[in-house]
């Protein structure tokens, strides 16, 4: 009887590494270096013997894994596949679980990394327990990751929960990453939030701890903390625009929690008091009932979902 699953999370730096029983606990989780030369050919191989080694050494036959789950850093479709490449490992379009089954032949399955660590958090973080969720990381980008139905929504070019590319200012003349002008991520994410503090503090004189020292997500949310009152106006129209964003989001796929988190999401639940009330505001009336929660994984949500792919 199969007893254990591999969860695997390619990043640009490391490969992250999990064994899980079949319950969905972490037995084992370590790191291998990303060998991105020669377009990142290297990389399943290295996981795979990787796999094999820890196998060894846990006396685990291949007859007792059930499967191996893979997030990529990239657009990937419901057979595996990498559509568009991974630009930060020189990963060019091939079906990943073929790959890896020329080396480990049991099943593989694989989809985008954040959509991989929203599942994570579904089957056994601060989603667990829902059918229909939003995570929400909020990083140096907004990235998003909905599950619908228990099943992560990919999209037809594996571009689904993109959220962070939703249009929500009209005025904005500056360049989102995606050359974009007002995607929310322009305002949400930790660079967005000190764009919204650069751009208040230059408003007026107004005394603020905010002038002295470096403006990143982390001190602007230690200002509003301790009262600050020009940092809780940029907080407000952080929540302003991350609650209209998540209140459209919710008017499409009417999740049951929006699970927040990501770098930004370390400030804790006075974050979600300024998001909730505008989204309170702007959601459809039968969208409102959904809840807020911050992320409960952190690092390791990548590879709780690779796995919960095989188990959940």
């Amino acid at each position: 009887m199969s007893k254990y699953a591999f969860g695997v999370d390619v990043g640009g730096t490391t490969v992250k590494i999990g064994l899980f029983s079949e319950e969905g606990v972490v037995l084992d989780k370590w790191e291998i270096p990303t060998d991105k030369s020669n377009c990142g050919e290297n990389v399943i191989p290295d996981v795979a013997k990787s796999l094999l080694a820890k196998m060894e050494e846990k006396n685990i036959p291949v007859e007792e894994l059930r499967g191996i789950g893979v997030g990529a850093p990239g657009a990937v479709d419901d057979n595996g596949t990498l559509v568009g490449g991974a630009v930060n490992i020189g990963w060019k379009v091939f079906n990943i679980p073929q790959v890896m089954q020329k080396y480990i032949n049991v099943p593989v399955k694989a989809n985008n990394d954040a959509n991989v660590a929203a599942f994570g958090e579904l089957w056994q973080g601060g989603g667990k327990g829902c059918n229909n969720m939003v995570a929400v990381t909020l990083g140096t980008g907004v990235g998003g990751g909905i599950i619908v139905g228990g099943k992560i929504l990919c999209g037809a070019t594996g571009a689904g929960g993109e959220i962070g590319h939703i249009h929500i200012e009209d005025n904005e003349t500056e360049e989102c990453g995606c050359h974009n002008k007002g995607c929310l991520e322009q305002y949400a994410s930790a660079t967005g939030i000190v764009r919204l503090a650069k751009r208040r503090l230059a408003e007026d004189d107004a005394a603020s701890v905010l002038r002295t020292g470096e403006i990143s997500a982390k001190t602007v949310f230690d200002a509003v903390k301790a009262g600050d009152p020009v940092a809780i106006q940029i907080a407000e129209r952080f929540g302003e625009y991350l609650g209209k964003g998540l209140a459209a989001v919710a008017g499409v796929v009417n999740p049951e929690i929006f699970v927040i988190g990501g770098g930004v999401s370390k400030a804790g639940e006075i974050l979600i008091s300024y998001v909730e009330p505008v989204f309170q505001k702007y959601a459809f009336e039968q969208c409102r009932g959904a809840k807020f929660a911050l992320a409960k994984l952190g690092n390791d949500a990548g590879i709780y979902g690779a796995a919960g792919l095989i188990l959940g």
